[in-house]
């Protein structure tokens, strides 16, 4: 009798540590289910090697100094942050992921004027015969994955008077290289507009404050090595090569006051912000 109520409690013991067993398995199974659903939702982030950065807002990339007009505008494909007195965007924020350089919308070029614009807006017609083009800040190549984000790309509080041979020429080109990088890193992280001096020439009857010059920021923070890169260009017909305007973004923020990327871990902002790596870029 004694065997047999030892065999028993051993019976027992081992039905506890098989229901164990099969809780442990269960939550691993429920665990990596979680990992597959979110690594689905961020295509491509995981392939790049840095897992554990977290998707960053269009509205997080970009902080305008404190002394400057804003009201952000939110877009399906951008964020803007515009400027009354200028009637321009202080800055335009978007990601763009490897998905989405592909697409089906095609481009409208129907520039209209923003109605979420509290006051005056701009018009389309400031622009006409003024020897400037209306230069998307967000382009509109960047939208083709969306009808109503390619839409939206034509409101004027994403454009800005530029030369013709800047819109056509460097800025065109540095567009497509753009979509090329995000094709190649899965998903960049991107911030453009103009620089525009105290006492701006206008063009209009709104009084559209004509830029100096214009910047662009991208920055690959998902990465292995996360980089980031910059350029300046003069609102001018004439450009150098995209390598001779490439600068660090630490130099972009000391002459606009924007800080860029400010909700990135300090260890991968300062990373992709004070080095410029032109060999990882690719530049010609």
């Amino acid at each position: 009798m004694a065997k047999k109520r030892k065999k028993k409690k051993k019976s027992s013991a081992q039905r506890k540590n098989n229901l164990v067993s099969l809780l442990m398995l269960l939550l691993i199974a429920g665990g990596l289910w979680y990992l597959i659903q979110h690594a689905d939702a961020r295509p491509g982030y995981r392939d790049e090697g840095n897992s554990s950065l977290d998707h960053i807002e269009k509205a997080e990339m970009a902080r305008t100094p404190a002394d400057t007009p804003e009201q952000l505008l939110y877009r399906t494909g951008y964020t803007a942050s515009y400027n009354s007195e200028w009637k321009l965007p202080n800055w335009v924020c978007y990601e763009l992921l490897r998905s989405e350089t592909q697409g089906e919308s095609s481009r409208s070029d129907r520039f209209v004027s923003d109605p979420d614009v509290k006051g005056t807006p701009a018009d389309t017609r400031d622009y006409t015969h003024s020897g400037y083009d209306r230069g998307h800040m967000a382009p509109a190549g960047d939208m083709k994955w969306s009808e109503e984000a390619m839409k939206e790309s034509f409101l004027l509080t994403n454009i800005c008077p530029q030369a013709p041979g800047l819109n056509r020429g460097r800025w065109k080109e540095l567009e497509e290289q753009v979509r090329e990088w995000a094709q190649r890193d899965s998903a960049l992280l991107i911030a453009c507009g103009p620089i525009v001096s105290k006492s701006p020439r206008t063009i209009g009857r709104h009084h559209i404050a004509v830029p100096e010059r214009y910047f662009k920021v991208v920055a690959a923070p998902y990465v292995g090595r996360p980089r980031g890169i910059a350029f300046l260009f003069d609102n001018s017909d004439e450009q150098p090569s995209i390598r001779t305007l490439a600068v660090t973004i630490d130099s972009v923020e000391k002459i606009t006051g924007i800080d860029f990327f400010y909700n990135l871990p300090d260890s991968i902002e300062n990373q992709i912000e004070s080095n410029l790596w032109t060999e990882a870029w690719n530049l010609n």
